[in-house]
């Protein structure tokens, strides 16, 4: 099986009427895509109340992809409100338990900073994780390349093996260490995540320019980017997992809803209608 869907819905006009409102897109959305992914849960503990409201927005069937806290991940370098690591991934876990409970947690995505080297005290980091998060189905996306040098690359696939994390495959620009390879490999049976980020190498080599967030995911994929893809999920089936999980990143230009569209009708998914982009000023009325 092939799930397919997007980083937040807030930013994907073609999916939504004209003029719908931000509380409403949600719901719009869940017309086009059975999972998202969560992204304003990295940048703060969300209250359980905000998960409250998004299940009462969607179907029983649609699936909640959760990005760890940033505090959870080392990207905000040990600054948090938080007096130990236990009461923040405490915190964290009080926080989505709605989703946990509703049975519609997809998984929590690690998505560990670019520092974030393979060494010992950075897999003791990883063991503590997944004591800390129990038995809750977690994703691991790094973003240094030492994780599969030749060296490591087989010890890292055989340790997520051992602890269970699913493996997040990336699509993304390979420039310098602060990128991964596209390792097509799973390393759990029930899941495994592919995440899209465009391969705009110019955008994401430009982390320190003051606007590189709105460009590093700058892409919009061709048609035979896409089709490269096709073949791909086959090698990864092949291998086994019964579930592929597509989640398109390329949100900078308004893209990722048109590719992951497309990409659900090379695959030969289902596609819901769009909705009219603006009222035709020339239809017959009411009289």
């Amino acid at each position: 099986m092939i799930t397919i869907g997007l980083v937040g819905w807030g930013d994907q006009e073609d999916l939504y009427p004209a003029g719908t409102p931000a509380s409403r897109r949600l719901g719009w959305y869940a017309r086009h895509f059975s999972v998202v992914e969560v992204d304003s849960s990295f940048y703060a503990i969300l209250n359980p109340d905000t998960y409250r409201r998004w299940l009462a927005e969607t179907p029983a069937h649609f699936s909640f992809f959760l990005k760890a806290f940033q505090g959870m991940t080392g990207h905000s370098r040990g600054r948090t409100n938080y007096s130990s690591p236990g009461e923040m991934f405490q915190a964290y876990l009080d926080s989505i338990r709605p989703v946990v409970e509703a049975g519609r947690l997809k998984a929590i995505l690690f998505q560990f900073p670019p520092w974030f080297d393979c060494c010992q005290e950075h897999v003791r980091q990883l063991r503590a994780i997944r004591k800390w998060m129990g038995g809750l189905p977690l994703a691991i996306e790094f973003r240094h390349q030492s994780w599969y040098s030749p060296e490591h690359r087989e010890g890292t696939l055989a340790f997520m093996r051992e602890q269970g994390w699913i493996h997040t495959i990336c699509d993304e620009p390979q420039v310098g260490q602060g990128s991964v390879p596209a390792v097509l490999v799973p390393t759990t049976p029930d899941l495994t995540f592919i995440r899209l980020h465009g391969r705009n190498a110019e955008g994401w080599a430009q982390s320190g320019a003051e606007n590189w967030r709105e460009v590093r995911n700058l892409y919009r994929y061709s048609r035979e980017e896409l089709l490269e893809w096709q073949g791909k999920l086959t090698e990864i089936q092949a291998l086994g997992t019964k579930e592929i999980c597509m989640i398109f990143n390329n949100n900078s230009g308004g893209d990722a809803a048109m590719n992951a569209r497309e990409m659900m009708s090379i695959l030969g998914l289902n596609t819901a209608e769009l909705p009219p982009r603006q009222l035709d000023l020339f239809a017959e009325g009411e009289s």
